[in-house]
């Protein structure tokens, strides 16, 4: 026979992560702000590198367009698969950043 007390104990909720947890962790519980430079990085990093040295003409030309999509790549990457809203929120000022600085180049 059960009591009555035991019929009224409920299992208890599952809290939701709290917003440092939301922000700063991965799936795995590790806290991510930094990582291992990918791909996009590494290219946009030689091209904007190559961009300021290279004498200007098409050579530095093609550099500038090879950095500004890699960089935009990472950024959209950052954006909609970032590993925590903090790499999210870095992709979207990079993003937005990125944009703004062009539009105000032209």
């Amino acid at each position: 026979m059960s009591s009555s007390s035991n019929r009224s104990v409920q299992a208890p909720e599952a809290q939701s992560p709290a917003l440092f947890d939301r922000i700063f962790r991965d799936s795995a519980g590790n806290i991510v702000i930094g990582q291992m430079p990918n791909l996009p990085v590494l290219v946009a990093v030689t091209a904007t590198v190559l961009q300021t040295v290279l004498p200007a003409g098409l050579p530095q030309t093609a550099a500038a367009l090879v950095a500004f999509g890699t960089w935009f790549t990472w950024a959209w990457q950052e954006l909609f698969e970032g590993v925590n809203y903090f790499r999210q929120a870095l992709g979207l000022a990079a993003l937005v950043g990125l944009l703004v600085l062009k539009l105000s180049l032209v």
